[in-house]
């Protein structure tokens, strides 16, 4: 009797492992989504985030995360369902599987507006994030890192909250750590905090980021080298000071490199990270000038082409608005052919 009993059980446990793995699968094709949600998907995957089996628990989370990734729709549905707090409990108890699967579930609901960000601020989930930027497994700390960068990157408040939560260190932390995914996103959420304000980029400053992000300027790994100029510049763009503090990492002339970068990206990135250091003073477009930046500039406007030349044509521009010398070492490194060029071919008005 008590076989038949425990078959039972076991049955029923067979049927959840499927039903909550076929419906992760079927999240991933966009054609499903609206049947699963038709078919009230939220509700039954509810439970199964509180299931006794740890894979189940998993495939639940993941399943939620790729149906909150798909709308903000869906991403809404996951907090009026009152997901998030169960989410947000199990962040603190589960293995990492379950971590990873959770961080990935409040990422998805916190990128599409500052509303969901500020609902998945408001279930208790910074604290359970910045602990697991503490965790000994990379990926952990990574889909951490995601998250909280997600947050971050919507509103000043938002990134104010991530900052008070005691983010900011363990994200400089994180990006000292070897693995290069966890580097980049570590490298992403710093900068979604910086370019807020200059007090948010100051706090940034003061965790000791810039001469480590400085040193991975040279780095091989193109996806890297994009996120490090971007931070740079959105440190840089907010105030003299600022923008000094990202020169002294002595980032010159190395920077001048990465606008011959084969990434397209890397290259309009570090353009942009010179252009928000020229635009401040005479001084710092004067050393931009001496570091050789307006020949490399020149060089770069001319081969590159859109909207990834105007990071180069506005920091031309700012130099040359300075002095009559700056003016002129702007000529002399020939950079009247191709701003003359960009005048006559390119079709968009504001690069004209």
């Amino acid at each position: 009797m008590s076989r038949a009993v425990l078959q039972v059980f076991e049955e029923y446990q067979k049927a959840r492992v499927t039903f909550v793995q076929t419906v992760a699968d079927l999240a991933t094709r966009p054609q499903n989504i609206d049947a699963l949600q038709n078919a009230g998907v939220m509700a039954l995957l509810r439970p199964l985030l509180l299931d006794n089996v740890a894979s189940i628990q998993q495939s639940a989370a993941l399943a939620l995360g790729r149906l909150a990734n798909y709308s903000d729709e869906l991403a809404e549905s996951v907090v009026t369902h009152e997901i998030l707090p169960q989410l947000v409990y199990s962040l603190a108890q589960q293995n990492r599987f379950y971590k990873k699967a959770a961080a990935f579930v409040l990422r998805a609901v916190s990128k599409h507006s500052p509303q969901l960000a500020q609902a998945v601020v408001d279930s208790g989930a910074l604290e359970a994030l910045v602990n697991c930027l503490e965790e000994f497994d990379p990926s952990v700390k990574e889909a951490a890192a995601w998250a909280l960068g997600y947050i971050a990157r919507h509103t000043k408040e938002l990134a104010q909250t991530v900052v008070d939560a005691g983010a900011v260190p363990l994200l400089v932390l994180c990006f000292q750590e070897p693995e290069l995914t966890l580097k980049r996103i570590s490298a992403s959420a710093l900068s979604d905090i910086c370019k807020h304000s200059p007090e948010l980029a100051q706090t940034v400053v003061d965790a000791g980021a810039v001469s480590l992000l400085a040193k991975d300027i040279s780095h091989n790994d193109a996806p890297l080298k994009r996120q490090v100029c971007s931070c740079l510049a959105q440190i840089a763009k907010h105030s003299v000071d600022l923008a000094e503090v990202v020169v002294e990492a002595e980032i010159f002339p190395r920077i001048l490199h990465c606008l011959k970068d084969i990434d397209e990206f890397v290259r309009k990135n570090a353009a942009t990270c010179i252009r928000e250091i020229a635009r401040h003073t005479p001084d710092l477009a004067k050393l931009i000038v001496n570091a050789g930046g307006v020949a490399a500039m020149v060089d770069y406007i001319t081969e590159a082409r859109g909207n990834n030349r105007l990071p180069g044509i506005m920091t031309l521009g700012y130099i040359a608005a300075f002095s009559e010398t700056l003016a002129l070492a702007v000529v002399v490194s020939k950079g009247i052919p191709p701003l003359k060029d960009a005048l006559i071919n390119e079709p968009e008005d504001h690069l004209k």
